[in-house]
């Protein structure tokens, strides 16, 4: 049996995850799907100095009050910014880090220097507005993840984050997900990583959350880790 631990990306939650845990628990894994704080069902405590280093430490009392081991670290979209994070404190709890579309930040680098451009324009000065949905997302899709999703504080995404390892001693996964339109502000990764023998890299014919328009298809990606 293997532990996942996900840490889910910007606007989003737990909750988001809940096609991928049944497919993961099916197997026979245990899975761990906790939520940001100031996002999800605690949407309540969101104020302006939530950051990047809040969300971190969100990830690192689970890991020490579950008393979690071994773990398959996953990080989304922005939750790579988190799990990289995490790793870097924790690395002797770590057995493998995936990155789902996922931003992989180096020492010193926050997300808004990973995306080349200035955020949205915060509302209320500090809190930004979800990014629209792929277009491929079902209807039915639409209607759940919607009204759930939250807007982020800004400062989430212009705190750079400092890494103290310099190469991590756990594998390493990265899974581009490719049916875009527009921009892609992963594109830089699977570039970078496709030849890199340090790291396994798969493309998925997928937009860019598969663990709500294609969960089986991530499944399939991720048990095979196990």
């Amino acid at each position: 049996m293997a532990t996942y631990l996900i840490c889910h990306g910007a606007w989003s939650a737990g909750w988001a995850w809940g096609k991928m845990r049944p497919l993961l628990r099916a197997a026979g894994h245990e899975v761990f799907t906790p939520t940001y704080t100031g996002l999800g069902e605690r949407a309540h405590l969101a104020h302006p100095m939530v950051d990047l280093e809040t969300h971190i430490q969100d990830i690192l009392g689970v890991i020490d009050c579950e008393e979690l081991h071994d773990l398959i670290l996953l990080g989304h979209s922005y939750g790579g910014m988190v799990a990289t994070g995490v790793a870097d404190r924790v690395p002797e709890r770590i057995r493998h880090l995936i990155y789902v579309d996922a931003f992989v930040p180096a020492d010193g680098q926050s997300l808004n220097d990973l995306t080349g451009r200035p955020p949205a324009a915060p509302v209320e000065g500090w809190l930004l507005p979800p990014n629209p949905s792929p277009p491929d997302t079902a209807p039915e899709d639409i209607a759940w993840i919607t009204p759930r999703r939250r807007h982020q504080p800004a400062r989430c995404f212009s705190q750079k984050l400092r890494l103290a390892q310099a190469m991590p001693s756990f594998p390493r996964s990265y899974i581009h997900c490719t049916r875009k339109t527009g921009a892609d502000n992963f594109q830089q990764f699977a570039d970078r990583f496709r030849s890199d023998p340090a790291w396994r890299f798969h493309a998925m014919d997928a937009s860019h959350s598969p663990n709500v328009t294609a969960p089986e298809a991530l499944a399939a990606l991720l048990l095979p880790i196990a």
